[in-house]
């Protein structure tokens, strides 16, 4: 390491957070990577085998264009876009309206399964028995029920789990209190009691089975499918959907998407079909009345003709008759209008929409009342697409009601009128009839009576034949009517969504890994004490001069103990490193601190004199922490006069104070008695003598100061000393302290500060000086001792 840095070196400010300085930290947590692969394989394997199998199934399905698409889907521009048409078409099929009518084509409302080991998995179309229900009897749904049997006649019917539910008739459900015990019943026998009404019938010839079903009433079967079915655009402004599904069976979710498909497009048509259906049977209710008296009339000529021998009219009677028979044409064609809008004006008043007849269907040419009535009936298909979505209080809703409402009024005005128009009308017919029946009585007896009789026949025969062409045109639009939607492709097959074993499997190893890294990471991040060299290399803004091993070893006399362990090398090397930057032979005083008590500023002290005593070098200690004297207790000697003594001038001769130890060239000036004013003490020209004194006296002097987080008066003993030693602790000094050890470097601009590094566990020295100073225990004769007795 190099100490020759500018200070200016030391200002750059680097990442707190070193990846490199965790790999090893990652590496030492191996085994516990490696059980927890195998943890989360084990999680993994249980969830798979736990977990029913879903698989996803989807179709195609074509829109059309909003210009030429359905009635009974074309809705309002909510939000104004060029594809609202196709965001409604979307809305409805997830409706549950739609839901309902396919599963009413469906045979849902039993579901069969089979037991595998840890899972029920359902079935479709391969199930062992028939269960036929009766919906207008009590049901106990929603839960499992076992079917075994031991013969081809009879079977025991069983209550899997413990909680069911009851669905009532009226559409509520209660619990069900009290589970029955199992009961025998007949195959092809229906069970009634208060629980259900079902039969069971076998399907197969083996004489030994079982099978689980259970019964899922309309509600809840709507509530699953119209909530789980997805659909999409297949690409964007495209109009063909993807109609998808997450399904335990997929052949059940195959016939779910085609029925679903084929009930939207006949629901289309229905709808299509609604106008010339109404036509029709308007039609209807009028030709029958018609071809009752066109019979009757038909008689009547036939019987007269038969009986006066007459069968042609005679140039005048002819001519009187094709008048009179055109007029009395017209007559009916004007009541019969009377009749359509009498009918029409009693549906507006009771609002039925559905049952409504557009006038040009039935031959009535009224360009604003067709008009009228053709956007009333479209506000009402808007009314029922939004309706597929929202409720009543909407204000979409509402305001659709009020243009109805107000189309409704202008409708009935109209009606008043056309209907009064068409009443003179027919006033007018009956008066010029009346004008020709005047002239009609010149004519012969005969004449007469077969002119009446042959009027009425030709006047039904052709009403007849009037309501007949427009029924037929109405059947024509009906029956080429086809739905502008179309099915693109099929529901057919589809593939597992979940449990994937591999994809599991991978995510275990994955998380395996992760995780106790993870926490190597955090932990890191959130550690607020110092672990190891290499933190104190990249944060320090002074040079870290040595790193000194755990002692494990109840006494701190580690050097003179135990002169051939790493400890002992360590404090050779801090020596080494400190005559390296004090080249000088001169006298040496040094300043041994820290930030708080505890980190090992005495024991550094202590070691590191005895290595200089063991040079040669004429050393003494001098414990300067008068608020807690700790030096004496190691080398027993008593700590009745010391320093305190000194400073407060009990005993101006100092050489009666030092005392001498065992061991040879190391001296100690202990802390003496606790002072009332350890602070004020330290600040005398007694403490300045003492210096000068023992500077003239010993090769080194060593101050044993206080810590600089806990007492002020440590700072201002760096006048008197050539360095200073700043002492950090493994996993007990916290990592601020060395944001407090920089600023007196930079802030107060102090000169000569060093740190070391004490208690690393040599065991787990990543990289740094431990290496070179320590190697880890068992490198050295007494760590050998210690590992092979378990000392």
């Amino acid at each position: 390491m190099s100490f020759d840095r500018e200070d200016e070196d030391f200002q750059v400010e680097e990442s707190s957070f070193d990846i490199k300085a965790l790999a090893p930290k990652v590496i030492r947590i191996w085994p516990f990577i490696v059980l927890s692969v195998f943890v989360f394989l084990g999680i993994s394997y249980l969830y798979t085998r736990l977990t029913v199998p879903t698989y996803y199934v989807s179709s195609l399905f074509y829109i059309k264009d909003s210009e030429s698409r359905m009635t009974i889907f074309e809705g309002p521009s909510i939000t104004g876009g060029t594809n609202v048409g196709l965001l409604n078409e979307t809305i409805i099929l997830r409706s549950k309206p739609i839901a309902e009518a396919t599963l009413r084509n469906l045979d849902f409302d039993v579901e069969y399964y089979e037991e595998e080991t840890f899972i029920y998995k359902e079935i479709y179309r391969s199930s062992p028995i028939v269960v036929e229900v009766d919906w207008k009897s009590n049901q106990v749904v929603n839960g499992l029920l076992r079917v075994s049997w031991e013969s081809d006649s009879t079977y025991t019917l069983m209550f899997e789990h413990e909680k069911y539910t009851k669905f009532l008739p009226d559409g509520s459900t209660v619990q069900l209190d009290i589970i029955p015990e199992p009961e025998n019943f007949k195959f092809g026998e229906w069970i009634e009691n208060n629980n259900f009404r079902i039969k069971i019938t076998k399907t197969v010839a083996e004489t030994k089975g079982g099978a689980l079903f259970k019964l899922r009433d309309k509600k809840s079967l709507i509530q699953d499918y119209s909530g789980s079915l997805d659909v999409e655009e297949t690409e964007l402004d495209a109009s063909i959907l993807t109609l998808s599904l997450i399904t335990p069976n997929i052949d059940k979710g195959e016939v779910y998407l085609n029925t679903l498909m084929k009930t939207y497009l006949q629901l289309e048509l229905d709808e299509k079909n609604e106008i010339a259906s109404n036509t029709v049977a308007f039609i209807d209710s009028q030709v029958k009345g018609v071809a009752d008296s066109l019979r009757y009339f038909e008689g009547e000529l036939e019987d007269f003709r038969s009986s006066n021998k007459i069968y042609n009219l005679t140039s005048e009677s002819t001519s009187v008759f094709e008048e009179l028979t055109s007029y009395e044409m017209e007559l009916r064609q004007e009541k019969f209008k009377r009749v359509y809008y009498k009918n029409l004006s009693e549906y507006l008043v009771r609002e039925n929409y559905r049952e409504l007849v557009v006038p040009s269907g039935i031959g009535i040419e009224d360009p604003i009342l067709n008009s009228l009535i053709t956007n009333l009936m479209a506000l009402q298909v808007d009314k029922s697409t939004l309706l597929a979505t929202l409720k009543e209080e909407s204000p979409q809703v509402k305001e659709v009601n009020k243009r109805i409402g107000d189309l409704n009024t202008s409708i009935r005005e109209i009606l008043k009128n056309v209907d009064s128009n068409s009443l003179l009308r027919v006033q007018e017919l009956e008066s010029r009839i009346k004008e020709i029946e005047a002239s009609f009585r010149n004519l012969p007896q005969t004449e007469q009576n077969l002119i009446r009789i042959e009027r009425q026949f030709t006047l039904n025969e052709e009403i007849y034949t009037y309501l007949m062409q427009k029924r037929s045109e109405a059947a024509i639009s009906k029956a080429s009517n086809t739905a502008s939607n179309k099915i693109i492709e099929p529901a057919d097959g589809g593939f597992l969504v979940s449990p994937i074993p591999r994809r599991n499997y991978l995510l275990a190893i994955s998380l395996g890994f992760i995780f106790p890294i993870l926490f190597v990471f955090l932990r890191e991040f959130l550690r607020t004490r110092i672990e190891d060299t290499s933190y104190l290399e990249k944060k320090l803004k002074v040079p870290l001069l040595s790193t000194i091993l755990q002692s494990k070893v109840k006494s701190n006399l580690v050097v003179f103990e135990h002169g051939k362990s790493g400890i002992a090398e360590g404090f050779r090397s801090l020596r080494s490193n400190i005559r390296y930057i004090t080249p000088k032979d001169d006298q040496l005083t040094l300043m041994v601190t820290s930030t708080i008590s505890g980190e090992g500023k005495t024991f550094c002290a202590i070691n590191l004199a005895s290595v200089y005593s063991l040079t040669g070098k004429k050393t003494i200690l001098v414990g300067c922490d008068m608020r807690k004297p700790k030096i004496f207790n190691d080398f027993a000697i008593t700590n009745d006069i010391g320093l305190s003594t000194i400073l407060s001038g009990q005993q101006p001769d100092i050489s009666k104070v030092i005392k001498r130890t065992q061991y040879n060239n190391f001296d100690i000036l202990v802390s003496g008695p606790i002072p009332p004013n350890p602070a004020e003490l330290l600040f005398t020209e007694n403490f300045a003598n003492l210096i000068t004194y023992l500077k003239s006296e010993y090769d080194v002097v060593i101050l044993d100061t206080p810590p600089v987080g806990l007492v002020s008066e440590t700072l201002d003993l760096l006048e008197h000393v050539d360095l200073t030693l700043f002492v950090f602790r493994q996993n007990y000094s916290q990592r601020n302290f060395v944001k407090a050890l920089n600023g007196l470097k930079i802030n107060k601009n102090i000169k000569n500060l060093y740190a070391i590094f004490n208690g690393v566990d040599g065991s787990k020295i990543t990289y740094g000086y431990g290496y070179t100073y320590g190697y880890g225990y068992g490198y050295y004769e007494d760590d050998k001792k210690k590992t092979l007795f378990g000392k």
